[in-house]
């Protein structure tokens, strides 16, 4: 990702409408579904900032990866101990057969060969284990966020299903989130095309807007997974071996 992003990560990651409403959301879908041990070895790869570890470290102990040194160092301060920087998809050095959980949060979109990403993550996993996945959905919708994010490719549905059979892994259903905002984001865009707008600023709305933001978002904690929500921004799934 351009130096940029990383930069306004560790400036709004605590108080941003999206980090912590999707921290909320990924919580109760982490609780209701991973079927997690109390002892749960969890990897976050990409951790960026950080910002994730807090919420992962409530279901058991907590390793990270990040390939960037400057997030990779407040990452670090976060976990109280140092975070790797073995990149997808080799994870040089990540021992096999170890975690019960392996998380890869909006990370996937940026490994030019995603199949095999998911399938060296597959071989970290213990028996049994999961990955938790997060990407953003419809390929339409790339704009300057896009770029400047050094994405390869945005998800449907059947192009994420895809690379996860082909990486000889099973998904327990693919999830649209981030819905409930999606005619704003849609109308956001619209207007950006039309007058020439970069979307890639991605600082947070005045504090009204903000907060407005992230108490719709986080009702979707209520929904993700027990109902089909309508498309949205993202796609999430847990993934296991197949068979």
């Amino acid at each position: 990702m351009d130096r940029v992003i990383y930069d306004r990560m560790a400036a709004h990651d605590s108080t941003h409408w999206w980090y912590r409403a999707r921290r909320d959301i990924l919580a109760d879908y982490i609780g209701r579904y991973a079927g997690l041990p109390k002892d749960a070895r969890i990897l976050e790869i990409g951790c960026g900032t950080g910002h994730n570890l807090p919420m992962l470290a409530a279901f058991g102990d907590v390793d990270a990866i990040e390939i960037d040194a400057a997030a990779r160092d407040i990452a670090s301060a976060r976990l109280g101990k140092p975070v790797g920087e073995a990149p997808l998809p080799e994870l040089t050095g990540v021992p096999e057969g170890h975690y019960d959980l392996i998380a890869v949060l909006d990370v996937v979109e940026h490994i030019e060969d995603d199949v095999a990403a998911l399938a060296g993550m597959a071989r970290r996993l213990k028996p049994g284990g999961k990955i938790l996945v997060t990407v953003p959905a419809h390929q339409w919708m790339w704009s300057a966020h896009d770029v400047v994010n050094h994405h390869h490719r945005r998800y449907s549905k059947a192009t994420l299903a895809k690379a996860i059979t082909d990486a000889g892994l099973a998904h327990n259903g693919l999830r649209y989130f981030n819905s409930l905002l999606f005619p704003a984001a849609l109308a956001a865009r619209a207007v950006g095309k039309l007058t020439g707008k970069d979307d890639s600023d991605d600082s947070p709305p005045a504090k009204p807007l903000n907060l407005a933001f992230e108490k719709i978002f986080a009702l979707e904690r209520h929904l993700v997974g027990r109902m089909p929500l309508p498309p949205g921004l993202s796609l999430i799934t847990l993934l296991s071996r197949a068979g």
